[in-house]
């Protein structure tokens, strides 16, 4: 939901000191939105989103630059892979939509492929919810929109995002399309990835839901997308039906929890401002100051990775060793705390977490006993 003007206008200045004198903001993507959707629990990469800030920039800043993104070759890979499965209007793209979507549908014949040029970022969006609208208003046909521009609210100002294709299909319903380089090997691929595009779809199923309720009618916005990825070991497109309804859920608390980011930003010590041409003992306190919820899995998705995986080896915090592990340690939050509750030096012995880390222990110390025993023989 859209922030009152007076709120939002002041919020818009709050979070412009935080970047910094005359820094202009970074506009979020989808990328950004879906990473925030993976680690919802972290203050720090929420509010350095929310006010804009260049994360790669403030990382080298902090001596802990990253290595975050895609090889050039990378790139041109996956543009010409996208350029086979778009070619011939199409075709291809809307066949497996068809095929794994909507088989009762009439095949794709003749599919229609509104020009979307416009001028800015805005006048894009006008034109695609003109598309779509036309699109909606024309049952019985196929439409491709290729690379629409689409409008998503974040904390009171709008994120312009670009999904690869949206396809309205005869009954007038929508599905998001991703397009992706990496292959998909007997039917599957790497799940970590199509995590992450799930997640990135979901950012535009969001979006696209808000074009829809503007509309007389709303249609329905499919909550299954098609991931295209090339077949095995060829440049072949082959697909795959992605069901997004957790994904959409986790991001629309996210989003909606950055609508009130002046929550954390009013918690910050006054004068706090993450501009990379800060000094860097300065810079560095700015950063700490708000509370960060690493993992490992945020090596793949945020640009502050490294300094944030630094500083929680250095407090032996147990996020280092993955959510999984703990989860299963319960109050325990620091290795120290582990090690202790382990030997029987600390930690209530009810818990079940300090009664299971003490059983583990004993078992050790009875396996490696045997082990030297068995060695003097």
């Amino acid at each position: 939901m859209p922030l009152p003007r007076t709120r939002g206008t002041a919020l818009r200045h709050r979070l412009a000191e935080l970047r910094g004198p005359d820094v202009p903001a970074k506009a979020l993507d989808a990328r950004a939105l879906a990473a925030l959707a993976a680690n919802p629990g972290c203050k720090r990469r929420a509010i350095l989103d929310g006010a804009g800030v260049n994360k790669a920039a403030l990382a080298g800043a902090l001596g802990s630059p990253s290595a975050f993104g895609q090889s050039q070759f990378a790139l041109t890979r996956g543009n010409a892979f996208e350029a086979k499965v778009k070619a011939d209007g199409g075709a291809e793209l809307l066949r497996l939509v068809r095929e794994k979507l909507d088989r009762g549908a009439e095949p794709p014949a003749h599919a229609r492929v509104p020009e979307l040029t416009a001028t800015g970022p805005e006048g894009r969006t006008a034109r695609t919810a003109l598309a779509l609208r036309e699109a909606t208003e024309a049952p019985g046909e196929w439409t491709l929109l290729d690379h629409p521009m689409l409008a998503l609210d974040v904390a009171g100002s709008p994120a312009f995002l670009e999904p690869d294709a949206v396809v309205v299909h005869p009954d007038g319903s929508w599905t998001v399309v991703e397009i992706k380089s990496f292959p998909m090997l007997d039917g599957s691929a790497d799940p970590a990835k199509v995590g992450a595009a799930a997640r990135q779809a979901a950012v535009y199923v969001l979006a696209l839901e808000q074009v829809a309720a503007r509309l007389e009618s709303a249609p329905r916005v499919r909550d299954r997308v098609l991931l295209v990825c090339p077949k095995d070991f060829s440049n072949l497109p082959t697909a795959s039906a992605v069901d997004v309804r957790k994904q959409h859920a986790v991001t629309a608390r996210q989003l909606d929890r950055l609508t009130r980011i002046e929550d954390i930003a009013d918690a910050l010590p006054a004068g706090t401002c993450f501009s990379p041409e800060l000094p860097a003992a300065d810079l560095t306190a700015a950063v700490e100051s708000v509370p960060a919820t690493y993992a490992p899995e945020c090596l793949s998705a945020c640009e502050l990775a490294f300094h944030c995986r630094a500083r929680s080896l250095e407090s032996g915090a147990v996020t280092s060793l993955g959510r999984s592990v703990r989860a299963e340690l319960g109050g325990l939050t620091t290795v120290e705390d582990v090690l202790s509750a382990a030997r029987g030096e600390s930690g209530d012995p009810d818990d079940p977490a300090v009664a299971a880390l003490r059983r583990a222990a004993r078992l050790r110390a009875e396996a490696l006993g045997q082990e030297a025993v068995a060695g003097c023989r």
